[in-house]
């Protein structure tokens, strides 16, 4: 199971690094174009704006994973451990009900990008749309279409040719991101349930480590 997890470990981290190194490569390619050859890559604003979307957001559901998010554990770590383990609980329920909403959102956003339909439903899903309007010919503004997407086409835009990325592909984010959120707070649940931890968020454990260090190095001394 530890290995599973590390394997996935890797898969988000390196995804994510892939992401900060393309939007870096591709800023530094555009500013050497814009003052070194006066000239501008049309499409690296777009599509940095859109990897950093992707960034932002998967990573979310990863610091979920790591309780790397910020938080206020001060009135957390003056309770009992089963107290503090209930109020883990009721974070953690309210943070999957509002994740639970915003896929709902994000879903609905999307899918009609994707010549799918819509979830019906103010608040949560209560089945799908019958008749919604596709939006699956709508394209980003400057990023050009890549052959990798080609299949498309056929699959949602009814043979037509795409000029430039349709929204469908970079939008994806959205949906894929939240459904992410949503597990991840699921697992954080489960270990709180489990007993692993009793909050969402780290607690001062680099403190404590900072502190056994000076203790050491003091008995060395």
């Amino acid at each position: 199971m530890q290995q599973k997890h590390s394997f996935v470990d890797r898969i988000e981290e390196t995804l994510i690094a892939l992401l900060l190194g393309l939007m870096t490569v591709i800023t530094f390619a555009n500013v050497i174009a814009r003052f070194g050859f006066n000239s501008n890559i049309l499409w690296a604003l777009e599509l940095t704006v859109f990897l950093f979307g992707w960034l932002v957001l998967l990573g979310a559901s990863y610091a979920v994973k790591k309780h790397s998010h910020l938080g206020v554990d001060a009135i957390i770590n003056m309770m009992p451990r089963p107290v503090a383990r209930i109020m883990g609980l009721i974070s953690v329920g309210a943070c999957i009900a509002f994740s639970l909403l915003l896929l709902k959102g994000a879903y609905d956003y999307w899918a009609v990008f994707a010549d799918l339909p819509p979830t019906s439903g103010r608040w949560f899903p209560t089945g799908f749309a019958d008749k919604f309007r596709s939006q699956s010919f709508y394209e980003v503004q400057d990023v050009p279409m890549i052959g990798l997407f080609k299949f498309l086409e056929d699959l949602i835009n009814y043979g037509e040719e795409y000029e430039k990325l349709p929204k469908v592909v970079p939008y994806f984010v959205l949906p894929l991101s939240m459904a992410l959120l949503v597990y991840r707070f699921f697992q954080v649940a489960f270990q709180i349930w489990r007993g692993e931890t009793d909050r969402l968020v780290a607690s001062h454990e680099v403190e404590d480590e900072i502190e056994e260090v000076r203790e050491q190095l003091g008995e060395h001394d």
